[in-house]
């Protein structure tokens, strides 16, 4: 690895990350906050790296935040099972995988969260439109110029960068941020 790299990457997540919105992330936090409140579901999703980040997110939410046994939060990845996935994906699209599993399990107020490096991917897209649909608050980690569903979400992290890789650290960032914050509303 060169040092030049290093420099330039370090430089690129720190300036990104210096120009965070706090008051977007607070916006999620309090609408993750209310459905765990609340007793609600929430559902997290993304592809490739974003879909192992839905993973982590989700143990955050189930485990990590959890101060007793079953203190966690109601949370499922989208992402995480193989099986269905690739069954929704050869039988009616990959365009249709995260969709599918959402208009089985989530009913009104519960919290779609989509992790997208670009905005763009048709699974997403369709995913955020059929929840808005059907009155789930739909909260994106967006990264790039946010693509078409920066405008299909009720509340947006955006990191204004043209990086995949950046976008996908503050995934986990922000997630963390999140976290905390809920450890904080538990122990309360």
């Amino acid at each position: 690895m060169t040092k030049d790299i290093a420099e330039e990457y370090l430089k690129d997540l720190s300036k990104t990350i210096n120009e965070l919105d706090v008051s977007a992330i607070c916006d999620v936090a309090n609408t993750v906050k209310t459905a765990v409140k609340n007793g609600k579901q929430i559902f997290v999703c993304g592809n490739g790296g974003s879909a192992a980040n839905s993973n982590h997110f989700v143990n955050d939410l189930v485990y990590g935040i959890a101060r007793k046994t079953g203190g966690g939060a109601k949370a499922i990845s989208l992402s995480a099972n193989n099986a269905v996935m690739t069954c929704l994906a050869n039988d009616v699209g990959y365009d249709q995988i995260f969709l599918e599993q959402l208009a089985v399990q989530a009913s009104p107020g519960d919290v779609l969260l989509v992790f997208s490096g670009s905005g763009n991917s048709p699974n997403i897209l369709n995913v955020c439109s059929y929840a808005r649909q059907h009155n789930i608050v739909v909260c994106g980690f967006l990264g790039y110029s946010g693509g078409k569903a920066l405008s299909m979400c009720d509340h947006v992290v955006h990191f204004n960068v043209q990086d995949m890789q950046i976008s996908e650290d503050l995934q986990l960032v922000v997630g963390h941020i999140l976290m905390k914050d809920l450890c904080s509303m538990l122990s309360e």
